[in-house]
């Protein structure tokens, strides 16, 4: 399908967060043209008219386990170890894979609503969530979730093997749980598997004091250093929540070119602590932002998760100035996107995949027009999301969805699997 996006405001991202008014056009899955409005003589299939709305690359959640959307307001006000281990590792055993493909897409329903385009998804039986993915015209990045319960290093080998190259759509990369779900063995064999593969590696780092006193307590140091000790990070990669990482392994994230994934909404809830993320930004580590799964966040609001970045930055530092909106903006969907790979999905301009949302403008909380960028940061929320495009198909447009089925059907068949997994407690 060919699109023209005519008077739009242009927020591409491509030099930073600057904005110009202009046009778009989508050629197929790519965006064919960005810039200044010009005549042309080609045929679309539709011309959208933006009246001055934004239109933007869409945020890249980098951080979530979208098949927990079961355990939304399940599982709430406990720590970490209690909630992980007591409440949610219990219902999880019930799920079935078929629960997984039709769980992951409820999550697929409030991304695209919440102009999100793509998500590096840790879960189980990821042959599931790429078939949901595909299914519902969502991108995702799958990521291994090997524990000492679940998966193994040769099963994410072959997803790795099976699921990459497959569907534009979907792509899959090497992961773990955490330190304290695993074990040696099982991090000897990823680290071999990554090496073969030249893969990056992504898991949990120091979410909590207690994880990290734990590490030292086991191995005799903490997370970071003991996984760059077993050559887990030679191919590069990340981590999700980094929350208690010491100076010495920040300075480790700088070198090896790590990503650090912040999920400040999931932290709070859990009470696990605020990363320092603008202490991060003045050593040039790389920085993204993720919801975490419905199970502890609960919501998979971009904006909220945004907001939050900012504003528990200035209260950790006691500086008003500290991650400031622009820095947010470009956590959001540029950081996302290379954190996950996804490089031909960061930014508007020609050749790059049409993941594409419009900024609804012609709100109260968008008025009066004084800083847009800020506006979307600071008092920006789901009802701005106009439309959100991906793969150059529209999925969803002014509260309704374009998903191949009724929205209705996903809610149902949700509470279903919900309530079977609750009864057989």
């Amino acid at each position: 399908m060919n699109v023209r996006f005519i008077n739009a405001r242009l927020l591409t991202m491509k030099n930073g967060a600057h904005i110009a008014e202009g046009e778009l056009w989508v050629k197929g899955d790519r965006i064919s043209y960005v810039g200044e409005t010009k005549k042309s003589t080609l045929k679309f299939d539709r011309v959208i008219d933006c009246h001055g709305n934004v239109l933007m690359p869409g945020f890249k959640n980098a951080h979530t386990h979208s098949a927990m959307t079961f355990l939304r307001s399940y599982a709430d006000d406990l720590p970490l170890k209690e909630w992980l281990y007591d409440k949610v590792f219990p219902l999880e055993a019930r799920v079935t894979v078929e629960d997984i493909y039709h769980l992951s897409k409820l999550a697929f329903a409030e991304y695209v609503a919440s102009g999100i385009t793509a998500d590096f998804d840790m879960y189980y039986h990821p042959e599931e969530v790429a078939k949901a993915s595909v299914d519902f015209g969502f991108r995702t990045v799958c990521l291994g979730t090997v524990t000492k319960f679940k998966e193994s290093v040769p099963e994410m080998v072959k997803s790795y093997k099976e699921i990459n190259g497959k569907n534009g759509l979907v792509t899959y990369r090497l992961g773990f749980h955490a330190e304290f779900t695993t074990n040696e063995e099982i991090l000897v064999a990823l680290s071999a598997a990554a090496n073969e593969l030249e893969a990056p590696i992504f898991t949990h780092i120091s979410e909590t004091a207690a994880e990290v006193q734990g590490c030292i307590e086991r191995h005799g140091t903490t997370p970071v250093l003991y996984f760059e000790k077993l050559g887990l990070f030679n191919h590069g990669g990340g981590g999700f929540h980094c929350v208690w990482l010491t100076d010495e392994e920040m300075k480790l994230f700088k070198k090896r070119g790590l990503w650090a994934v912040t999920c400040p909404a999931s932290n709070a809830k859990l009470s696990s602590g605020v990363a320092p993320i603008q202490k991060m930004a003045d050593m040039g580590i790389n920085l993204a932002i993720g919801t975490d799964g419905p199970a502890s966040n609960n919501s998979l609001d971009f904006f909220k998760e945004m907001f939050l970045v900012t504003a528990l930055q200035k209260i950790i530092t006691n500086d008003p100035k500290a991650a400031n909106p622009y820095m947010i903006l470009e956590m959001a969907t540029v950081g996302g996107a290379h954190a996950m790979g996804l490089n031909d999905a960061d930014i508007l301009d020609t050749g790059k995949l049409a993941d594409i949302i419009m900024i609804d403008l012609n709100k109260p909380n968008m008025q009066p027009i004084n800083n847009i960028i800020k506006n979307l940061i600071y008092s920006g929320n789901i009802s701005n999301v106009a439309m959100t495009m991906i793969n150059g198909k529209i999925l969803y447009e002014n509260g309704q969805y374009f998903i191949g089925e009724p929205i209705e059907n996903i809610y149902q068949k949700a509470n279903e699997i919900t309530q079977r997994i609750k009864r057989n407690k």
